[in-house]
């Protein structure tokens, strides 16, 4: 192994796997997707694809422009992200792939940028893997960012910031005027804001019965999604990554987007036709027809989720004083501070193996102490009571004793 590989963290969702399919019967509560499948129009396009034997040639490294189109105006409408000569849009084969492009154009070795932790573990794989530096700067108790901290980290090496809300692994919703003053403190220092948002459909206030909110959960009407690509004078410093990964429920796919400054255009795709050539044009077929269904498809099934997490919360809150879970308003997670001495993985692998059920370890996102990440966007209605009353009743035995 290289020593630039060496120093990247193994991925933790495969290790996680691993462990359950040595235990059958285990409900995992552990990846980040959601239980429902793609749109009909998705699946509609995808049949129109096979009519022009052209669309088994390669593509515009960029993406074909009739999805282009689709995001732009998505954009505009929804993010208010406008399309102008300054912003460019690319498509990528998923988030992560938008990311590590973004990684490699802006920075070189020995730079540094910073993650707010509990952070995205690929995003910290991906900035070791340009041989670049992740800087943690630390969240408050309800995982909102600390802008005097992360003022302190930027140095002259510094090339980024990056944002991911609704978070992973948190659920936290950053407020607008928290993104703004990023933002702002990005323009000022001459780096890039990174707003990742890949879960910017999953904000819960809209959804949760008034019984389920409050600590925790947040107040009705409180938590909105907000894109920083929108602010007036943004775009020459503002990169946003999305996603469909997650909203229309076709994550092997792998198609996501970014808006980048028109200035990274060259670089972005430099490196997009050396890794990938063109992204998979099947796949950009389906997200043309999820982009054309509207979020209308996507609206509705967030509704079931909301149900699902309102009864995920009432079901931790029975753990009382064995764990501390922080106010969460949106994406697919819980993040449990769990009063143990035990090291993350070491109860991960005990609830498996012992429970039959799998969170993610919390040090994976650079989170100290026993932690662990529980995703509840896979849990249909049938499943959801006995894979929280198994994570439930697995935290009382193993803490407690």
């Amino acid at each position: 192994m290289t020593q630039r590989m060496s120093s990247v963290q193994n991925p933790v969702i495969p290790l996680v796997g691993e462990l359950i399919r040595a235990h059958p019967g285990t409900i995992s509560l552990g990846q980040g997707v959601v239980h429902y499948g793609p749109p009909p129009l998705a699946l509609a396009r995808m049949n129109a694809f096979f009519l022009d034997t052209e669309n088994h040639k390669y593509k515009a490294v960029e993406g074909i422009a009739p999805l282009v189109d689709a995001i732009a105006r998505k954009l505009a409408a929804t993010n208010a992200i406008p399309t102008s000569p300054e912003h460019r849009i690319v498509v990528t084969a998923g988030g992560n792939m938008a990311f590590m492009n973004v990684v490699l154009a802006i920075a070189d070795p020995g730079d540094e940028i910073v993650l707010l932790a509990p952070y995205y573990f690929n995003h910290d794989m991906a900035i070791c893997m340009a041989n670049c530096k992740t800087v943690a700067v630390a969240t408050d108790e309800n995982f909102q960012p600390r802008i005097d901290a992360i003022k302190a980290a930027i140095n002259p090496r510094t090339r980024a910031v990056v944002t991911v809300s609704p978070n992973n692994p948190t659920g936290a919703v950053y407020s607008e005027e928290s993104l703004r003053a990023i933002n702002t403190l990005c323009r000022e220092r001459g780096i890039y804001h990174i707003s990742d948002e890949a879960y910017e459909d999953f904000v819960y206030d809209a959804f949760v019965p008034s019984p389920l909110a409050g600590e925790g959960l947040g107040v009705r009407g409180c938590a909105k999604h907000f894109s920083p690509g929108s602010i007036d004078g943004a775009s020459a410093h503002t990169i946003s990554v999305f996603s469909l990964s997650k909203s229309y429920g076709f994550a092997s796919w792998r198609i996501g987007y970014m808006s980048i400054p028109s200035g990274l255009f060259d670089s972005i795709t430099k490196i997009q036709d050396t890794i990938l050539i063109c992204p998979p044009v099947i796949s950009q077929y389906a997200a043309l027809g999820a982009l054309e269904g509207g979020v209308e498809y996507v609206t509705e099934k967030i509704k079931d989720i909301a149900l699902t997490r309102g009864y995920v919360w009432e079901q931790l809150k029975a753990l009382g004083s064995l764990c501390r879970i922080p106010r969460a308003d949106g994406a697919l997670y819980f993040f449990l501070y769990v009063n143990s001495s035990l090291k993350p993985m070491e109860l991960v692998e005990r609830l498996i193996k012992e429970h039959r059920v799998a969170a993610i370890p919390g040090d994976a996102f650079g989170a100290e102490g026993c932690s662990l990440r529980v995703s509840f966007g896979a849990l249909k209605r049938e499943t959801v009571e006995e894979g929280i009353g198994r994570l439930v009743r697995g935290l009382k035995t193993i803490v407690s004793h």
